[in-house]
């Protein structure tokens, strides 16, 4: 399994369609920086956010989810709570190839402000906006700055195709726009 360089990544997204809106040289000027790095692609944070709340006394559970859990906000500067949570969705669309594991990584920026940002692999042959969790460990507000990097995407390239992929087994987050919430 190899990563791929900055030149697979501007190919496959310019002539195939990896990733759009797709932007070709790392942009930095007075924000977090965003778009294709020499070994990966750094993605941009929408202005739709869904922040954790604890209003109606609702329970977290993965399995009956209750999006009463949340309030929605659409805005450029998002205030996570402090030891709180918030969902929110990358700018770009991704279209994965079949014979690659996507992996992502939290920005350095946000990470020594105590702000992790989890997403778990795009596999191959996956498509949609992806869904960012970003947790709040301080005790502190933090912010989330809207159409700035907020994570890093690699792509690992296998030695081939796999036998199914996620669109073969009709993955329940297929296709998904805007932040999607658990299903099961």
């Amino acid at each position: 399994m190899s990563i791929m360089p900055d030149t697979w990544i501007r190919e496959m997204s310019q002539k195939h369609g990896m990733i759009e809106p797709f932007v070709e040289s790392q942009k930095r000027d007075g924000v977090i920086s965003y778009g294709v790095s020499s070994y990966g692609y750094d993605a941009r944070v929408s202005r739709e956010f869904k922040i954790f709340t604890n209003v109606d006394s609702a329970i977290v559970d993965p399995k009956e989810f209750n999006p009463k859990s949340f309030v929605d906000r659409d805005t450029d500067v998002c205030i996570i709570p402090p030891n709180s949570f918030a969902l929110a969705r990358t700018v770009e669309y991704f279209r994965v190839p079949r014979d690659v594991l996507v992996i992502c990584l939290g920005k350095s920026t946000y990470a020594r402000c105590g702000i992790i940002v989890n997403v778990t692999p795009l596999e191959p042959e996956w498509e949609g906006h992806v869904t960012l969790e970003f947790s709040n460990t301080t005790p502190l507000p933090a912010k989330i700055y809207a159409n700035e990097g907020a994570c890093q995407f690699l792509f690992l390239k296998g030695e081939g195709a796999c036998e199914t992929s996620y669109k073969d087994r009709a993955g329940k987050y297929m296709g998904q726009r805007g932040v999607t919430l658990p299903r099961l």
